[in-house]
């Protein structure tokens, strides 16, 4: 016999409906909700659509377990973005001309009824389902819909030219073999959506297609596995690559020009189980940052890289994990002192922004032109700042640090978790203690988090566990100014749009190059740092947090508490 428990458990299991709401719906009307209470004791339950038959009676709602997804119109679907439309589990259904008839697992989600009533322009009504069957549904109707490629389910891979590789993707007209037009809708789907990555995924049965947008990877559409192989080839064309090495890595770069915008594509491909898997990182060089005052660092920061900048010989790295935007900081800082009267030369792998007034060189490992060879080489050509797009290797270190004992300012990246971590990196490299304390200015370790979208954000109490975490007491975020993520339109649902950074930077003081000829380990050196004023990544996104650019779980999941 079922028990009053295990009916609760099934809503709220098989729906969006939370226990709060389920209990506002019994009490809607007390005598229904007594009699449908009695109900739930006396009746036995097989399956989660008896419950939800019985919960749509009691709310006069229809229940639809049979959902014809072919039938559902995709210019509607359009309107709404996949994420909104899966994390609210909310789909249009048909156009009744006086209302739009909408799929939900949720019938009190007041805000995103809302949301459609606005957008469509007229009332809306329900229709309740399950959770499971909202996300079937979803993904059937947005594989079809939401990327424009419809009718490509039919094509066949010996019907397709692979033609010339398309620049101006606006340019690509009817006549182009429809594998064409869909790389360039995808492409054209990705600028549009401010995407820094694609995936291109094969898998056994089937691929799938994925955007990196803010940070976070989402599903977007999943071609039939018979046009894989087609795909592949024409992102290669594309690329210049070989289309008939399958079984090697390879490396390319795709220039693009997208309504007036020069949108530069660099590609990865390696081979899997299943077949080649390809990466694509998008850059827009008409929007890439070059002022350092807008990349989110604090005011100390700034005054003290302005400081390191005017320096006429010394090296200052930048650290973090791929991604974290290290190249756009040395750029910027590249353009702050890009003046006529400095000799300013790069060796980088690539070249990912040009800057007019800089030499930059291309490494080429296949021709032996690589990071140490090109630093060599410059050094000849009377240079003032030299940028390095990252020191792999002790040779490569070993002259950036003989170049910066010898009157040039050193730029660099190196990979390390923070910003102490970079002395016994570099003493693990084989570098000379006593060298490494003489040439080190400073160094910046950041990494990028996600802003609250500013459309949709809303004002946030913290929990006492929250607090816990931030370490904060309830005195010491009195008069501040903390939002949570909600999701809209403006950002897809996601309640966050762009990213900033979060940082420390550690300045090589007498006392920091002491320890380091002492050979003292990161920790020790830290907290050195602390004690003369660098503040910790933690502390700086905190900062944001109570600035309310940011939300507390996006600083808990990319900062952690230092010991």
């Amino acid at each position: 016999m079922a028990s009053k428990t295990t009916f609760e458990t099934l809503i709220i299991k098989g729906t969006r409906i939370n226990k709060e709401q389920l209990e506002s719906i019994l009490d809607l009307k007390t005598a229904d909700g007594e009699r449908f209470r009695e109900l739930m004791r006396e009746k036995s339950y097989s399956s989660l659509d008896e419950v939800l038959i019985h919960l749509c009676q009691l709310m006069d709602l229809e229940f639809i377990d049979n959902i014809p997804a072919n039938d559902i119109l995709t210019d509607h679907v359009r309107e709404i973005p996949i994420n909104y439309s899966k994390n609210h589990e909310v789909l249009p259904f048909k156009d009744e001309k006086e209302y739009m008839l909408v799929l939900t697992s949720n019938p009190l989600n007041h805000k995103a009824f809302d949301d459609l009533r606005v957008l469509f322009g007229k009332p809306i009504k329900y229709l309740m389902t399950s959770s499971q069957r909202m996300q079937d549904t979803i993904n059937r109707v947005y594989e079809k819909s939401t990327s424009e490629l419809e009718g490509l389910d039919d094509i066949e891979e010996d019907d397709m030219d692979l033609d010339d590789p398309v620049i101006d993707l606006l340019e690509a007209g009817d006549d182009d073999a429809p594998v064409i037009k869909m790389v360039n809708r995808l492409l054209f789907r990705a600028v549009k959506e401010k995407t820094s990555d694609i995936h291109i995924e094969p898998y056994e049965k089937d691929m799938v297609v994925r955007f990196r947008v803010d940070g976070v990877l989402t599903d977007v559409y999943k071609p039939p596995k018979k046009l894989q192989n087609a795909i592949t080839s024409r992102i290669k064309v594309m690329a210049n690559l070989n289309i008939a090495e399958k079984r090697l890595p390879q490396d390319g770069r795709i220039p693009l020009k997208l309504a007036g915008k020069d949108i530069d594509v660099r590609l990865s491909t390696v081979p899997t189980a299943f077949g080649e898997r390809i990466v694509m990182r998008l850059q827009d060089r008409s929007n890439v940052i070059l002022d350092l005052n807008q990349l989110g660092f604090s005011k100390r920061s700034l005054d003290l890289i302005d400081d390191i900048l005017t320096k006429t010989y010394g090296i200052f790295l930048v650290t973090g994990p791929t991604g974290s935007g290290k190249s756009t900081t040395l750029y910027s800082s590249l353009s702050k002192i890009n003046t006529i009267d400095k000799n300013i030369i790069t060796v980088e792998d690539p070249v990912e922004q040009r800057i007019h007034g800089i030499g930059q060189i291309q490494t080429n490992a296949k021709i032996g032109l690589t990071f140490a060879k090109g630093l060599k080489s410059i050094l000849r050509q009377d240079p003032n700042v030299i940028m390095l797009g990252e020191i792999r290797d002790l040779e490569t270190a070993e002259i950036a640090i003989n170049a910066s004992l010898t009157g040039h300012l050193v730029l660099s990246t190196l990979h390390t978790n923070d910003s102490s971590g970079v002395f016994p990196r570099l003493i693990d490299m084989g570098c000379e203690p006593f060298l490494i304390a003489t040439s080190l200015l400073g160094i910046v370790a950041q990494r990028l988090i996600r802003l609250l979208c500013p459309h949709c954000k809303e004002p946030h109490t913290p929990t006492d566990l929250e607090l816990e975490s931030l370490e904060l007491t309830r005195d010491q975020i009195a008069g501040t100014n903390i939002h949570k993520p909600v999701g809209c339109n403006e950002c897809n649902g996601k309640g966050y749009s762009g990213r900033t950074i979060i940082q420390e930077l550690l300045m090589v003081s007498e006392p920091i190059r002491s320890l380091i000829m002492q050979r003292k380990d990161g920790a020790t050196i830290k907290k050195v740092a602390i004690e003369e004023g660098m503040v910790p990544f933690r502390d700086h996104g905190i900062q944001k947090v109570l600035s309310g650019l940011t939300s507390i779980e996006e600083i808990l999941s990319n900062t952690q508490v230092e010991q």
